[in-house]
């Protein structure tokens, strides 16, 4: 197991190209599923996320190969089973039971793992195969899903915290091959939900109002093999545009799409962070002292709950009072005693977390709770004082592509070692 070993205090500058969206590609994958003719897909990010759902469809029979950032992926015949040892070890796998519905009437999943940042049920994803026509039973671990054929319908998608992002892409997935017309209510707007439509209308299927919360789905008898390039990573832009802001840097962000990311970037310019557009590239600079503010993560597009550990690791730095109100999950402030470790003043009280920021940051060990708490506390380490060391690294590596190698290209003293 490895460890990330941070000498901060070094103002990162120069150039950093954005990967493939891990939030994109892994529904993607799964809609391979719904085609025994092969797909290519491009783009995609060298993650162990990735890795684990290629191990997925190989388990269902599907054959993948990977070239580079080129995947291809062929299911001409599959089984229906999702084993435990695989599904558990991330959430996004749950996508598969959507296409394998749609193709064989007749999925059986285990439930899903992943990070623990608070309770993320499937419940609205098997509403919505219900409502399709499937029979659902669970025992065992494992949700068991039948249906004779999977009839389209209206179907409203609405959670206690809103829209449901991998439940609409599963029930997308799903009604592509139902007969009839399916249509998605408060179905969820992020682009990775329209990046996934693009590849199943490339596929044959007929999509029409991704992007809005209500998606329309014609069902079509079958699905074909298709060409597709995954959207760029909006977190992975917003965590090194954070860390240039943290280490009062200036980076040039190749390959972004700014129109992602537009909660982010205006909460970072009204936190004194300098923000310039060229195209599909951003120039992020530290404008001077930095500025305390609000922040509250909302549905897209609002605030992602994705970026929300890694501003509170730059508003530590801002001297004054800021508020952080988390909307989507209950339990994803796990990074704030860890932040406390390296000298950050925060307490919580209840969905919020009161950032007393400008006291300098020191380095400590500190560990991992999950994906983003660890790019918050690598963000920290280079902002600090001294050396840090982020154990259980692996975290990182699940929606990061080669973070330490891109960090040190943009001069940040960042080593790999083994814990010790």
């Amino acid at each position: 197991m490895d460890s990330l070993l941070i000498k901060g205090g070094v103002p990162l500058h120069g150039e950093v190209t954005i990967s493939g969206s891990k939030n994109a590609t892994l529904p993607i994958m799964a809609a391979a599923l719904l085609t025994s003719e092969p797909c290519i897909i491009r783009r995609v990010p060298q993650l162990t996320d990735v890795r684990f759902m290629a191990q997925i469809l190989t388990w269902l029979g599907a054959k993948v190969t990977f070239q580079g950032d080129e995947l291809r992926i062929e299911a001409r015949k599959i089984k229906g089973i999702g084993d435990y040892d695989l599904v558990r070890k991330m959430r996004g796998s749950i996508c598969i039971m959507g296409p394998l519905l749609a193709r064989l009437k007749s999925a059986t999943v285990s439930l899903p793992g992943g990070c623990v940042i608070g309770a993320r049920p499937i419940n609205l994803h098997l509403k919505g195969f219900e409502a399709l026509g499937a029979k659902i039973q669970i025992s065992g671990g494992y949700v068991h899903a039948r249906a004779r054929k999977l009839v389209g319908t209206e179907i409203f998608l609405g959670g206690r915290a809103g829209s449901t992002v991998l439940g609409t892409a599963n029930v997308m997935m799903a009604a592509t091959l139902a007969e009839g017309i399916t249509v998605i209510q408060s179905a969820a707007c992020e682009p990775e939900i329209v990046d996934l439509a693009n590849f199943l209308n490339a596929m044959g299927a007929r999509i029409t109002g991704a992007g809005s919360p209500t998606i329309t789905i014609q069902g079509v008898k079958e699905l074909h093999g298709a060409e597709h390039e995954v959207i760029p990573d909006r977190i992975e832009t917003a965590t090194y545009a954070i860390a240039a802001a943290a280490t009062n840097g200036e980076i040039t962000i190749h390959g972004s799409n700014p129109g992602h990311l537009t909660a982010v970037l205006d909460k970072l310019q009204e936190a004194g962070v300098k923000i310039e557009r060229r195209g599909p590239d951003l120039i992020v600079r530290r404008g001077g002292r930095l500025k305390p503010v609000d922040v509250t993560t909302l549905p897209y597009a609002g605030f992602p709950t994705d970026a929300q550990a890694q501003m509170m690791a730059l508003l530590t730095l801002a001297p004054g009072i800021s508020i952080i109100t988390e909307r989507i999950f209950e339990s994803r402030f796990m990074h704030v005693s860890e932040l406390a470790r390296l000298g950050a003043d925060i307490e919580l009280e209840g969905p919020s977390a009161i950032v007393k920021g400008g006291r300098p940051l020191s380095g400590a060990p500190v560990m991992a709770s999950d994906l983003r708490a660890s790019a918050a506390l690598v963000i920290a380490g280079l902002a600090a004082k001294g050396t840090t060391r982020v154990l259980r690294v692996y975290h990182i590596d699940r929606g990061y592509e080669n973070i330490d190698g891109k960090l040190r290209a943009l001069g940040a003293r960042i080593e790999r070692v083994p814990e010790s």
